[in-house]
Formats: C-alpha cells, structure tokens, sequence
C-alpha cells in the first residue's frame, strides 16, 4: 500500500529537518521504552488515535497496523471497543476512518 508523507510535513522537514529528526527519534523510543510487543503497541495507538477522533491518526495507526501483520478483524475490534468509550457516533465515524484503508489493502 503505497503511501506519501502529507505536504505539510514534507515542508517542514525540508524547513527543520532537525526536529523531523528529533520526532522520529523520539517515536522510535517510545516504542522501545516499555514491554509491549510490536502488534500491542500498534493497537494501543490505534485506541489513542480513535480516542481523539483523530482522522489522521486512525489512518496512520491503521498503516502501521497493517504493515505490523495484525488482521482487518483485529483492527476493527479497537473500533467496536471504542463504542461504549467515546459513543455511538464518534466511534463509527472513526471505523469509517480505519475501513478508508481497507480498500486496497
């Protein structure tokens, strides 16, 4: 599944590349900080993600997801989860989010 950094963050890796840098490392030892396997730490963030209702972080964290191995079925079971958390609405709106990268995946 081919994917492009946002223009956004292209522009400003290109105007800082040194806090790019610094994000990323940061990020990688986030990841490394703790006990949880690869596979957990994707779901987790996906939770965080869909807790925010945040559209480009759903989309992110389903990449990620994917590319970790863990099924459609997994990643959608975060999305039922998040219904008794964050509601009805924003819950379904959020699996509208993972299923956009669904198709093709």
């Amino acid at each position: 599944m081919p994917y492009e950094l946002p223009s956004q963050f292209k522009a400003l890796a290109r105007e800082y590349p040194d806090v790019c840098k610094a994000f990323e490392n940061l990020g990688t030892q986030c990841h490394e900080a703790g006990p949880l396997d690869e596979k957990t730490r994707r779901l987790v963030k996906l939770g965080i993600a869909i807790g925010t209702c945040s559209e480009g972080g759903v989309h992110s964290a389903v990449r990620n997801a994917l590319k970790t191995g863990l099924s459609k079925e997994e990643i959608m079971h975060v999305g039922i989860l998040a219904i008794t958390t964050i509601g009805l609405p924003h819950a379904l709106a959020t699996m509208t989010w993972i299923k956009d990268l669904f198709e093709g995946a």
